[in-house]
């Protein structure tokens, strides 16, 4: 260990400069891998699932929503169990199971391998959240911290974006299985960074055990006002969650196989990296949940943009001229606006969400509390998923089961899919209105007396 790394020196960084110890940097760099694995992977996860594997659109779409929820869900007691076992142990644990699970997913395309294999991924990826966010809490200083995870979720984004734009290709040269291996590559490559470069951090006697975790668990689950806002917030995120569940298949049926669903999905993190630091900026001097309000009510408006692609086909054909460029079909395009519509609805919510579920927490257990924040997206993933995978069914079947005949008006109210989901944010906007005006009054009168 160099002196540069020891637990000494990770937090005696200069303030004044964007330098960080070689933890910090090993840790976002092997960050890009896993998310560039993870969003090429879950871009098409349930197109492979039925394509390749062979479940149907609702038995597809409820694995991938338990996988998916397992990854929200477990991070607080994985990352418990990292500080026992230690950081490095733990993150080498993390991304041979990550090289594991994707290369199994890949190589062997049966229901009853793929299953444990969804399980082995659930349990790796479950470990990197707690694992790099913990090394960049434990290799900044208060005074660089911010930079520091600016730096972490720039790289986030930028893994999540690069993922998606090399499944594309990939899918289209090689085949969907061969996203799985590309994954399983990008984790054994962060698995070698690892075991070369990243050097143990200390954990300062910090962590706490999984009894901890649980019974912090079950006073967020018992807080009503917090547990009243993460379903109210479930709203926003099950639609945010048919990026992955419902866009893909619905993109490839209605518009053909030329459509790039992965490509539409970046429009989404590009949204954000583009305007999150801005818009936080802007609504500064908003209280939390009313700035969380005006996301809430952009929801619906992106699912009715969405659903409004039969109307522009009605005026432009079955193609639209991009400012006489390229072309593209009215389906992509009011996929794009939507789309745009949720990153921009998403600058507006997360940041504050995650200040105001902070802020409730008794002092000294804000981590702990904030380690349970994402309770929205574990409830989300399961019931979005649940949810597109009957939609699909009932207004986007899967063109194998379909007669010729059948084929020629399958899809003719596909667009219909998108209204549920425009009631579903509207519904938990209308709830988050309510919610804010029952808690202002509550606190006023505890503040009288």
């Amino acid at each position: 260990m160099s002196a540069a790394d020891t637990p000494e020196n990770q937090n005696t960084v200069n303030k004044s400069s964007w330098k960080f110890p070689k933890a910090f940097w090993t840790a976002n760099i092997v960050e890009l891998f896993e998310r560039a694995a993870y969003y090429g992977v879950f871009i098409a996860i349930t197109l492979y699932l039925s394509r390749i594997v062979g479940f149907d659109d609702i038995e597809a779409a409820w694995i991938g929503g338990v996988f998916s929820a397992g990854l929200y869900f477990l991070p607080p007691f994985t990352g418990a169990l990292a500080d026992k076992i230690g950081f490095r142990n733990a993150i080498i644990l993390a991304f041979a199971l990550l090289s594991l699970g994707y290369f199994s997913l890949g190589a062997f395309p049966y229901k009853a391998v793929v299953l444990p294999s969804l399980v082995v991924l659930m349990f790796g990826g479950s470990f990197i959240k707690s694992i790099i966010t913990g090394t960049v809490a434990k290799t900044t200083t208060p005074e660089t911290r911010a930079k520091g995870y600016s730096i972490f979720y720039g790289i986030v984004n930028v893994g999540a974006f690069l993922g998606k734009t090399f499944a594309y290709p990939i899918r289209i040269e090689l085949g969907l299985t061969a996203i799985n291996y590309f994954s399983a590559i990008m984790s054994f490559v962060a698995l070698i960074v690892v075991v070369l470069f990243y050097k143990n951090v200390s954990a300062d006697g910090e962590g706490k055990t999984v009894k901890e975790v649980w019974d912090g668990f079950v006073r967020v689950v018992t807080n009503m006002r917090l547990l009243t806002l993460i379903f109210i917030v479930t709203g926003f995120w099950i639609i945010q969650h048919q990026l992955y569940a419902t866009m893909p298949k619905y993109v490839l049926r209605t518009v053909g196989e030329q459509a790039s669903p992965e490509w539409i999905a970046n429009v989404n993190p590009a949204v954000v990296m583009a305007l999150v630091m801005f818009i936080t900026h802007l609504m500064r001097n908003v209280k939390a949940v009313s700035s969380m309000a005006v996301g809430m009510f952009l929801m619906p408006v992106s699912a009715l943009l969405m659903a409004s692609s039969n109307l522009l086909e009605g005026f432009t054909g079955q193609s639209v001229s991009i400012f006489g460029l390229f072309s593209a079909h009215p389906i992509t395009v009011m996929m794009i606006f939507g789309i745009m519509v949720q990153g921009l609805a998403e600058c507006f919510i997360s940041p504050r969400y995650l200040e105001y579920f902070s802020l409730q927490a008794p002092k000294g257990e804000e981590g702990l509390y904030l380690g349970f924040s994402h309770l929205h997206s574990f409830l989300s993933s399961i019931l979005g998923f649940g949810i597109s995978g009957y939609l699909l069914t009932a207004y986007a079947p899967d063109p194998a089961t379909l007669t010729p005949t059948q084929l020629l008006t399958a899809y003719d109210k596909s667009y219909m899919i998108w209204y549920y989901f425009a009631a579903i944010g509207l519904t938990a906007a209308i709830a988050l209105l309510i919610y804010r005006w029952y808690y202002q009054r509550k606190d006023l009168r505890l503040a009288r007396n």
